[in-house]
């Protein structure tokens, strides 16, 4: 009902009659004002006017299931919304959720992780209320191999989602780090669980600075936040719908062709690799290049300065760092 609620009220021109809500709802005057004051509590700024009805003026910088749902505009992704104010994670929460049937588009979103995951079994640190960590499920009938990819297709989504909705100038370092002025602003992390040689699900994991602050003294030269790069505080429901509805257009795309071809030029265009002399870390095999883009199947193409010789490198054995920077 709070989802209805909110969907009616940010849908009208002027007023809403509490009548006019228990007509749409089938519930009583005294349900709606539960809610209305629900929202409130919240954190909501809404109007109410005897003889005219309520009219909502701001909303709360809130992450839950009902605020994501009521302003989103999808078909699939977002088909359901999960919400905790604490999980351990929102990739692992959405793997038990998906074994236990959930559908194709579901999301999970969290205010805080108690173990966010990050690449190669790193951490990624989500403070209450300050980053959104949020999760998608997809069961694509795609080969195994091609899975990999949607890491950039979200990347990009994160990317251009933050750069519509801010202004921001937002790159991405190959593969999947989302930068804004030399500093990683988002992480992602892509699972895939298979049952014998298909796909059973693939969770694709977010992770945004949005209002923090500070960070640890090891991340400081390398994170920042948008409310440090805007200079105010931002609400994250606005990131989270954005990037959803961007994520389902790109994701069409890519399940068309079952790889990039139709997101590569895109792609490249916020590549901050791109042209950029690189440091390939590989085990074994260490060598210095210029970074020409990716290829069609999201593989980074190198011309190695040792021999000329061009190179494709693949996210999941390598690193790739700036010369002289972290981008």
């Amino acid at each position: 009902m709070k989802t209805k609620i909110l969907q009616v009220l940010r849908n009208a021109d002027d007023y809403v009659s509490g009548q006019q809500l228990c007509d749409e709802l089938g519930v009583s005057r005294t349900a709606i004002w539960k809610v209305i004051n629900q929202l409130k509590e919240e954190g909501y700024e809404i109007e109410a006017v005897r003889n005219r009805g309520y009219r909502i003026l701001e909303a709360a910088d809130v992450l839950d299931a009902s605020e994501i749902k009521s302003r989103l505009h999808t078909q699939l992704i977002g088909k359901e919304v999960y919400y905790q104010s604490e999980i351990d994670s929102t990739n692992s929460w959405l793997k038990r959720l998906a074994e236990d049937g959930a559908c194709d588009g579901s999301v999970t979103i969290a205010d805080m992780q108690s173990r966010g995951k990050g690449r190669r079994g790193r951490v990624w640190v989500t403070p209450f209320g300050t980053s959104i960590p949020f999760s998608i499920l997809l069961r694509p009938d795609i080969r195994p191999d091609r899975a990999s990819m949607l890491t950039l297709v979200i990347g990009l989504c994160v990317a251009q989602g933050i750069q519509k909705l801010y202004g921001l100038d937002t790159g991405i370092k190959w593969p999947n780090d989302v930068v804004v002025n030399g500093k990683k602003i988002c992480g992602i992390l892509t699972e895939m669980t298979m049952q014998a040689e298909y796909i059973d699900s693939v969770i694709v994991g977010v992770g945004i600075n949005a209002n923090m602050q500070e960070f640890p003294q090891e991340l400081s030269d390398k994170a920042t936040s948008l409310r440090n790069e805007l200079g105010h505080p931002v609400k994250r429901a606005d990131i989270v719908v954005r990037i959803l509805e961007l994520f389902e257009e790109k994701y069409q795309i890519f399940l068309k062709t079952q790889d990039l071809t139709g997101l590569i030029d895109e792609y490249h265009s916020y590549l901050l690799n791109k042209d950029k002399e690189v440091r390939v870390l590989q085990p074994g095999d260490e060598y210095t290049g210029v970074a020409r883009g990716i290829d069609a199947m999201g593989d980074l193409i190198v011309e190695r300065s040792d021999n000329g010789r061009t190179e494709k490198v693949f996210a999941g054995e390598v690193s790739i760092r700036g010369l002289y920077s972290y981008v």
